[in-house]
């Protein structure tokens, strides 16, 4: 397989999709075949169509989110009450012959990364499988750097030392949102710790290209 990027998080709701799009942009701009892929969605496909919007046609909803179920559960319980079953080896089969297509195939986890996903596994087996490279995706409130660290130390150590941490500032930031990322450089280093603004206009969006941008040589330099 040719590079793969795991968006995965602290928590639902942290602002996974925004990375991966912003990523997915960044990467169809330098020319590369992206991949953008949100396997499995539960209580609403809109991530995967955010990301279908991204990739202009590249894929099919389908394609880019081949498991998706009705109730507002973790996949592995919404699964179940449709009496259905996601098995790990198909997840995998299917990033992988994304892989034979694209140049960089980005995949978007459902929940936090320890969340079940289906049958027996989660983001962290499917990270371990791919030997991707993780992107943590973590708010930047009071706690961050707890969660951010739990989050590093939950992965297994090879994908560990090469995950990069974002740190979404909310909307409503709290003081902490000033030295989180001074803090947890001291843990990880400065290279791999990233800071994105909420977005609400033209001027945290060019802040936030230029942070995925930045991002994007760390991983290609990496």
């Amino acid at each position: 397989m040719k590079r793969v990027l795991f968006v995965t998080g602290s928590d639902t709701g942290v602002g996974k999709t925004v990375v991966t799009a912003l990523l997915t942009r960044q990467l169809r701009a330098q020319g590369r075949r992206v991949a953008a892929l949100k396997p499995l969605c539960s209580g609403g496909r809109e991530d995967a169509v955010a990301l279908h919007a991204e990739l202009g046609g590249a894929l099919s909803l389908d394609e880019i989110n081949p498991w998706h179920f009705r109730a507002p559960l973790a996949p592995a319980l919404a699964a179940r009450k449709e009496r259905r079953r996601v098995l790990p080896a198909a997840v995998l089969a299917h990033v992988r012959q994304a892989g034979v297509c694209f140049d960089v195939v980005l995949v978007e986890g459902a929940g936090g990364l320890l969340s079940p996903l289906g049958v027996g596994f989660n983001a962290r087996d499917l990270i371990a499988a791919l030997r991707a490279t993780p992107i943590v995706v973590c708010p930047n409130r009071l706690g961050a750097v707890n969660q951010a660290l739990l989050v590093l130390a939950a992965l297994p150590p090879a994908a560990a030392r090469r995950a990069h941490v974002v740190l979404v500032t909310p909307l409503h930031p709290d003081a902490s949102v000033r030295s989180n990322a001074a803090l947890l450089t001291e843990h990880i280093g400065r290279e791999r710790v990233h800071r994105l603004p909420w977005l609400r206009g033209p001027a945290q969006e060019a802040t936030a290209r230029r942070a995925v941008a930045a991002l994007l040589r760390r991983l290609q330099a990496g």
